[in-house]
């Protein structure tokens, strides 16, 4: 009896990538020294000429295992490409091929490998939220914390600007000071969020950058938030996703996403939702021209941006549980908590960073 080669595996290794407004696209693989040994591409999307299911599988054998997204990519179209006839991919596409085949490959991680932590609303003050965003996904590198997903919930007002804008062009300094409202800088980019109590809904996810192992960032923003899009529905809102980072309906933009990357292989993603936004106030502490209030769903700096409220007609607790209810259904979750460890990180980081002038003008 002949023993395995030892460079071969017969082991199937299974990966898939739902398409985005698409079809789901499976690849089963083996490899066989260092390569793709047998590759076979399935799903329910649609594909014609039929035979041409053919070449797909026949351009992923004889890969490198180590193929990057775009290698594999280019492989399935110059196959596709050197046929006669001209195929059409529908629903799907090379690369959710090629993302599909890195997941079998172990170069990826899908949601249902991972299991969340979920943290749901706990009040504190709004610059303690925004040092967490630090804090945990550094525990998640350290292997102190596992991926989780946590809602914010705040006792004071405070407007967080985004890493890279620039303070004296955000804020208006005499509005904010009559409106006694702060000013924090937070670690990823974006935009400006204006928080008063109860008047927008923010979460927090973390998780390994293996999550979105080959997507375009662009394509992790809208990968990340496929669960919320699904929770929207669930209560009424019909919500889309707005390259780059916007979450918008019929009404216009319903929130904004943003994203940081940590060395040691973790993502953060947040989000926050206008629920029920003082228009005026906020036209009076942020420097926001007309357009760009507009873009936020009202024409008027005297109307409230209440799209989240308006739509659905609940408190914003009832879609915040509504939310979390969703995720939890949709996902492996364990309930969690702040650990004493994590807050008294998180207070340094108020004193020594998220509360100092020189973070909060780093642009001036």
């Amino acid at each position: 009896m002949g023993g395995m080669d030892e460079h071969s595996d017969s082991t199937v290794r299974h990966g898939q990538y739902k398409v985005r407004g698409g079809k789901l696209v499976s690849v089963d693989v083996t490899v066989a020294d260092e390569r793709i040994g047998t590759a076979h591409v399935f799903g329910d999307f649609f594909l014609e000429p039929d035979d041409a299911l053919e070449d797909l599988n026949a351009a992923l054998v004889g890969m490198p295992a180590t193929s990057t997204t775009a290698e594999l990519t280019s492989a399935v179209s110059d196959r596709l490409a050197a046929r006669p006839d001209p195929v059409q991919l529908i629903g799907f596409d090379e690369e959710a091929i090629a993302i599909a085949t890195r997941r079998a490959l172990g170069h990826a991680t899908s949601w249902s490998d991972l299991t969340f932590d979920v943290i749901g609303p706990e009040v504190l003050p709004p610059v303690m939220h925004v040092a967490l965003d630090e804090v945990l996904p550094l525990e998640m590198v350290a292997g102190r914390r596992g991926p989780h997903l946590r809602i914010w919930d705040w006792d004071s007002p405070l407007v967080v600007i985004g890493s890279y804008q620039s303070l004296r062009n955000e804020i208006d300094a005499e509005g904010a000071s009559k409106h006694d409202i702060g000013v924090v800088r937070r670690i990823t980019g974006g935009g400006a969020m204006f928080m008063e109590q109860g008047n927008c809904i923010t979460y927090s996810l973390a998780v390994p950058t293996s999550l979105v192992e080959g997507l375009s960032f662009e394509q992790s923003y809208a990968y990340l938030d496929d669960w919320v899009m699904g929770a929207l529905a669930e209560i009424g809102v019909r919500a889309h996703y707005v390259p780059l980072n916007d979450i918008a309906s019929e009404q216009g933009k319903i929130g904004g996403a943003a994203q940081r990357r940590f060395a040691g292989g973790v993502l953060l993603h947040h989000v926050t939702m206008s629920y029920d936004i003082d228009a005026d106030k906020m036209g009076e502490v942020l420097r926001i021209g007309k357009e760009k209030l507009s873009d936020k769903g009202t024409r008027s700096a005297n109307k409230r941006v209440d799209p989240m409220r308006s739509q659905t007609g609940m408190a914003r607790e009832q879609i915040i549980d509504g939310f979390l209810e969703f995720f939890r259904a949709r996902y492996d979750t364990v309930d969690s908590g702040y650990t004493e460890d994590e807050l008294a990180t998180a207070r340094e980081l108020v004193e020594t960073k998220f509360g100092t002038e020189e973070w909060t003008a780093r642009v001036p």
